[in-house]
């Protein structure tokens, strides 16, 4: 699972498209098959777009075609057609779109853009914005957009670049994040704030939900739009995608991840002799419930950094080696111990099915798996490449069969509320928790398929 975009941009820097490549290494872990950067020179746009890790794609002579002060970008999957920034050409100018998030709306707006006439170049749902705009009747581009905007549901974080101006735009839900940053006289916005971190930016704050903010030569300004729609922020953000480097909605990501754990052992205790994560979007929460439940915390499992996301296997015995590739235990902290396992999710469960198999093999007395997340039983339909249900381990079972199915002595999720508490404090309120609740902050007309979402996938070599 994994969330299917990041996107930077930064206006007013001589060296922009060289500080939007090192912003797209601190956001490399939100989308690893393809990157693309688009700059401005104040005249024209210029964009360079490839598949691979943000290293694979970009050379030093890359950047002698991307000159400018502006440029924003995306780190995510898709083929090369399907990369973004999109760029298009409308009547009045070019537009580079970079888009977090899903549009649930989005099939039936691309038919009915096909039907007036409208030719598309992607599968990507975002393109239905840059028709929408094309089509809007205000004269200013930021009105085109705001008109486009109330026609689509669902999620989105926006970078937009135009020759003049760079535009950040976050949905009135507020699902997926946005920052705003400052670096000398440039403006700066990311999906993360570890971007901000990278280029030694100040972190000014939040884009709010239902915002727009345009940069020009002239500074920043700040448009409302919206209405009350209800804030519905990831809840994964803080459990698992954001970097722990990182502010997420304005909370510390490594600090909501310790309640997350601390909170995990009030609800699950376990005797055991020592606590250990599943490295490392685990970490934190093995260390808040090693402090609350006073069992020693240890490295009993290690992550091998190095493997490469393009590996296949040409058989099904090398296939079940797969997890063995990434972790080993580390077998004087486990043998003849009671150990308890922290994992921040589990979703198919195939994974961490594996990994206690290891752990057992390695000589473990018993094993108290606990997760630091309730169980995920429905698909998100807001920005996260996330399985069907028929994949979802939580789903098809019940507890007992997940625990036996995964192969430990017990087995413990954190309930939905406690996970809210430990995110937002005493007003759970404003969350969006819809792949464990089913509760979906932004309906549709009719129930949208992983089709409606997918993207042609590159094949891995």
């Amino acid at each position: 699972m994994k969330d299917k975009c990041g996107v930077f941009g930064i206006f007013g820097h001589e060296e922009a498209s060289w500080l939007t490549y090192l912003g797209l290494y601190a956001l490399q872990h939100r989308g690893q098959e393809g990157t693309g950067i688009c700059s401005t020179d104040g005249r024209r746009l210029h964009v360079h777009r490839d598949q691979g890790l943000v290293a694979e794609a970009y050379r030093g002579e890359t950047f002698q075609h991307l000159p400018g002060h502006g440029a924003n970008s995306t780190s995510g999957a898709g083929s090369l057609s399907n990369l973004q920034p999109l760029l298009a050409s409308y009547r009045d100018g070019t537009i580079a779109l970079a888009h977090n998030g899903n549009l649930v709306n989005a099939r039936e707006l691309h038919e009915e853009c096909e039907h007036l006439g409208s030719i598309f170049q992607t599968t990507v749902d975002s393109e239905v914005i840059v028709h929408l705009v094309a089509r809007a009747k205000p004269p200013d581009l930021g009105g085109r957009l705001l008109q486009a905007l109330s026609r689509v549901r669902g999620a989105y974080s926006l970078v937009a670049l135009t020759p003049d101006r760079m535009i950040g735009i976050r949905d009135p839900h507020g699902f997926r994040p946005l920052c705003l940053g400052k670096l000398d006289r440039a403006w700066v916005l990311a999906s993360e704030s570890c971007a901000l971190d990278l280029l030694d930016a100040e972190y000014v704050r939040e884009v709010e939900p239902g915002e727009m903010v345009t940069v020009t030569q002239e500074g920043l300004e700040t448009r409302r739009f919206g209405g009350d729609a209800s804030r519905s922020e990831c809840i994964f953000e803080h459990v698992y995608f954001a970097r722990p480097d990182s502010r997420a909605f304005g909370r510390g990501v490594n600090e909501v991840r310790v309640r997350l754990g601390r909170q995990l052992a009030r609800e699950h205790p376990a005797e055991a002799d020592v606590v250990m994560a599943v490295p490392d979007s685990s970490n934190a929460a093995a260390l808040g419930f090693s402090q609350e439940a006073q069992i020693p915390l240890e490295h009993g499992l290690i992550r091998n950094h190095y493997v490469g996301r393009t590996f296949i296997s040409p058989s099904q015995n090398l296939r079940n080696l797969g997890v063995r590739l990434k972790y080993n235990a580390v077998r004087e902290v486990v043998e003849g111990r009671s150990v308890v396992v922290v994992d921040d999710s589990v979703v198919r469960g195939t994974t961490s099915r594996s990994l206690m198999r290891i752990v057992r093999e390695a000589g473990a007395r018993a094993i108290h798996f606990r997760v630091s997340s309730p169980p995920v039983k429905h698909p998100c339909y807001y920005g996260i490449d996330m399985p069907t249900y028929d994949e979802l381990v939580a789903n098809q079972r019940t507890l007992e069969e997940i625990r036996d199915y995964i192969g430990v002595d017990s087995l413990g999720y954190l309930s939905t509320e406690g996970m809210l508490r430990a995110v937002r404090g005493e007003d759970a309120s404003g969350a969006c928790a819809a792949c464990f609740t089913g509760e979906y902050p932004v309906r549709w007309k009719r129930a949208p398929s992983k089709s409606d979402f997918e993207v042609e996938t590159p094949e891995k070599v």
